[in-house]
């Protein structure tokens, strides 16, 4: 999966369930994705974003090329931000520290940023799942002939059995082509697990600092284990 900034609680089932987790890296960056932004609660309802702001770049720039904008006071602005959640949420303190732990460091690229974050956050819920960055894995696959065997390919020079992605991309993948190459190819579905917010309707798939503030450690691993694999 391509790393995304501070990700729904979904992204960290995924990696929880997986023995190896591999942060994709090297495709062309999307603009207007979840890699330099996400999304956490409004007081007056719905959710507003985070964002980290990036440096202008050719469209076929990589994920791990882009360059974060540091000239502006980005940390700042995300962390005042998240005064939403000061006197409502019963964890603001111990998730603020988190925030600021996974922010701390002069990072230049984005990608970087991110692992940063999934590795802290991972570390906080206490998911132990092995995070490998693709272009540091100097990786010997066969080249793709198509975008889904990017996979496929990785998970064969792993000697990988199976390979799990996001109920998402269930419409991205020729299973045929996996089962074919002894690879089974399974899809996660996250549960819909609501829990207390600021009040109001529940907004979900918010990033994951909104669950990490609402609920306790043991309620994630919870919410981490509502999920179900698809095969079919």
């Amino acid at each position: 999966m391509q790393p995304y900034f501070f990700p729904y609680i979904g992204y960290f089932s995924l990696i929880k369930n997986c023995d190896e987790y591999i942060v994709f890296d090297t495709p062309q960056f999307m603009r207007k994705g979840w890699i330099e932004r996400n999304r956490i609660i409004r007081r007056s309802g719905g959710s507003s974003y985070i964002k980290v702001p990036l440096i202008k770049a050719p469209v076929s720039t990589a994920i791990n090329e882009m360059k974060i904008n540091n000239d502006s006071l980005w940390k700042d602005k995300i962390l005042a931000q998240l005064n939403v959640y000061k006197n409502k949420a019963p964890y603001y303190r111990i998730v603020l520290d988190i925030v600021k732990e996974s922010l701390d460091g002069d990072f230049t690229h984005i990608a970087d940023l991110n692992v940063n974050i999934l590795k802290i956050v991972c570390s906080y819920l206490g998911i132990k799942t092995k995070i490998s960055v693709y272009s540091c894995m100097d990786l010997q696959i066969s080249p793709p002939k198509v975008a889904d065997e990017w996979a496929l390919n990785i998970c064969q020079a792993l000697g990988a059995s199976s390979y799990i992605n996001a109920e998402g991309g269930k419409n991205f993948f020729d299973r045929m082509k996996y089962t074919r190459n002894n690879v089974d190819l399974c899809f996660i579905k996250q549960g819909v697990s609501e829990y207390k917010q600021l009040g109001g309707k529940f907004e979900p798939n918010l990033s994951i600092i909104d669950v990490m503030m609402f609920n306790s450690t043991l309620k994630i691993q919870k919410l981490l284990d509502d999920v179900s694999l698809l095969n079919e």
